[in-house]
């Protein structure tokens, strides 16, 4: 949760105005007013439709056509929520992609709170007047201060998708192995995006997604990569084998330092695993080769957004000479 809570100052009565929508007690703020189209039922969380479509898509989930079952699962994970002042904020000054924005009946506007619907008003975000109560629940308790949007699910790409012959430059694919920080996912999308990379691979499960979080973090650049899940990462990594790609693993313990890579020149596949862990067993026996960073000895370990930048840098540079 971005930001603390706010102390909340007298709510100010505007008096009555003619024609307001039921349920609001006759009370709307100017900053409310052309607040953009209503969202569909099926955006609503509180409404039975958008309930009957998330059951829909949790039952009624196909494999694709040419597709293995379990490489892949189409269906959407839920909405996410994002609430408090500071913390949609940041959401909309990162162009997160968002669904419905909710604001309190009689929030004491501040600074942000204009801003936010400003925003919301220029990009045609719908907003909703909602009681304190529902946004409450709407939030699971989360201090919202009366201010929360609702980010739609991701939607990813197949591993597949992310092998495109037409792409320019030489094909660079990153893949995380057991990294849940969606901070670290934001920053990787970045270097990716910065270094020429084509694409993200996570696991399906016990792994980090697309959040609010990992959006924000990457600066934008997650609106340019694509983000793809794998139902088996292994199977996944070996399927990019085949298609040509050699797989190199980052690792403490490398068999080759990363200046002297000399694959960097070739289609890759830069498999990152968490900071404590690191590579699991079947996807370091899957790699051709462990690479590991050169540092101090000072330093155990670095983050996994840093060593990927790191390796994804010394990629391109390598590249840049050929």
């Amino acid at each position: 949760m971005a930001g603390n809570s706010q102390r909340r100052g007298a709510v100010r009565r505007t008096g009555s105005k003619k024609g307001a929508t039921v349920g609001s007690g006759g009370q709307r703020r100017r900053g409310l007013e052309g607040r953009g189209p209503t969202p569909k039922a099926t955006d609503r969380p509180n409404h039975k439709a958008h309930q009957a479509a998330q059951a829909g898509a949790k039952t009624g989930a196909k494999t694709a056509p040419g597709r293995s079952p379990g490489t892949h699962r189409r269906d959407k994970a839920s909405s996410e929520m994002v609430a408090g002042r500071n913390a949609v904020i940041e959401a909309l000054r990162a162009h997160v992609p968002v669904v419905t924005m909710y604001v309190a009946s009689r929030i004491d506007a501040d600074d942000r709170v204009r801003e936010a619907i400003a925003t919301a008003a220029n990009r045609k975000i719908p907003m909703l007047e909602t009681p304190r109560g529902e946004l409450d629940r709407l939030t699971a308790g989360a201090v919202h201060q009366g201010l929360a949007i609702q980010v739609p699910p991701y939607e990813y790409a197949h591993p597949a998708d992310l092998i495109d012959p037409e792409a320019p430059g030489i094909p660079l694919v990153v893949a995380l192995d057991g990294i849940t920080d969606p901070r670290n996912l934001g920053a990787i999308i970045r270097s990716v995006a910065a270094f020429g990379g084509h694409g993200v691979v996570v696991p399906q499960r016990r792994s980090v997604g697309m959040t609010a979080s990992a959006w924000k973090t990457s600066a934008g650049a997650a609106a340019r990569v694509k983000v793809a899940q794998a139902g088996n990462l292994t199977q996944a990594l070996k399927d990019y084998r085949k298609a040509g790609f050699f797989i190199i693993g980052l690792d403490m313990d490398g068999d080759v330092e990363l200046p002297d890579l000399e694959l960097a020149s070739e289609p890759l596949v830069v498999v990152v695993g968490s900071e404590g862990k690191g590579l699991s067993r079947l996807v370091a026996e899957t790699c051709d080769q462990i690479v590991s960073v050169p540092m101090s000895s000072a330093v155990e370990s670095l983050n996994a957004g840093i060593a990927t930048g790191v390796t994804l840098y010394e990629v391109a540079r390598r590249r840049a000479g050929h």
